[in-house]
């Protein structure tokens, strides 16, 4: 596992999406682009602080159904599923 890597992937897929483009209102001006962490965890059925140790290269290996629900998440296509589990040392 590359927590490095995961964690870099992790945020700039989060950064390329636009609330509106996962149903939530956009909301206030935002600091950063992209969601909120708090954001893609609620549409992933995780918390936000187990998220921000996988941004910040803290966690231990996420599991498949968490791999899973992220990709769902951050609507990553085929490719990029597959490559967020190679991140997290898993098989596709």
């Amino acid at each position: 596992m590359d927590r490095e890597e995961l964690a870099d992937f992790l945020r700039r897929s989060r950064e390329r999406l636009q609330p509106g483009e996962v149903g939530l209102p956009a909301g206030a001006r935002r600091r950063t682009p992209g969601l909120r962490r708090e954001e893609v965890a609620q549409l992933a059925g995780m918390s936000a602080d187990y998220l921000m140790r996988l941004e910040q290269a803290r966690s231990p290996q996420p599991s498949t159904q968490l791999l899973a629900a992220l990709a769902r998440a951050l609507r990553l296509t085929r490719d990029e599923r597959d490559h967020l589990y190679l991140l997290a040392g898993h098989r596709p």
